[in-house]
């Protein structure tokens, strides 16, 4: 069994005024996420749409220091961008259709992700989304960890920053001995 996870595709990280946004190379990520989360609903399979989420004023949480302000919850740019939200709302009651918030950069540390996908017999992983080298980079670590087989679609991650975007696709491949689809 496999699952596609779709890790922070929201507008503050995608969209051109998102507060923390990857820009273009996260907006041409739309149309394929889109398209590929609807053909695993279709499907069957599994699909986690994983999502940040900070409070305004949480001055505790790690990420106050290094980032600006983003995803906060209640806020429109928590949403997720475009098609990929589409998707979202148009499947959201369906039994294998999953949101889960996420306080760090892993869509595992402090969730229910782990649980969700064993009570489903998944085994693989379709790690998808956004930053590339940050929050899909810390997930596939931890289900590398965890012993999952790992499937990261390159036209389906995407970076602000392209050498850290370069670096984690081949230590996807090299390091976690994940299967890496070049475009």
């Amino acid at each position: 069994m496999r699952a596609l996870l779709i890790i922070d595709y929201s507008i503050d990280f995608v969209d051109d005024q998102g507060a923390l946004s990857a820009g273009k190379p996260a907006q041409a990520l739309e149309h394929y996420l889109a398209q590929t989360a609807q053909e695993f609903i279709d499907q069957g399979d599994y699909v986690v749409f994983a999502n940040d989420k900070h409070e305004e004023n949480d001055a505790y949480h790690p990420e106050t220091k290094l980032f600006p302000l983003h995803n906060i919850s209640g806020s429109p740019g928590r949403e997720f961008y475009g098609e990929v939200n589409d998707v979202y709302q148009e499947n959201k009651g369906k039994e294998n259709v999953y949101w889960t918030d996420k306080r760090r950069y892993s869509a595992f540390a402090g969730t229910e992700l782990d649980i969700r996908l064993r009570e489903r017999g998944i085994t693989e992983l379709w790690i998808t989304g956004v930053v590339t080298d940050i929050c899909v980079l810390h997930t596939a670590v931890d289900a590398y960890n965890l012993n999952y087989d790992i499937v990261i679609p390159e036209a389906g991650v995407a970076s602000f920053n392209e050498d850290g975007h370069e670096w984690a696709l081949s230590h996807f491949e090299d390091t976690l001995g994940a299967k890496v689809i070049r475009k």
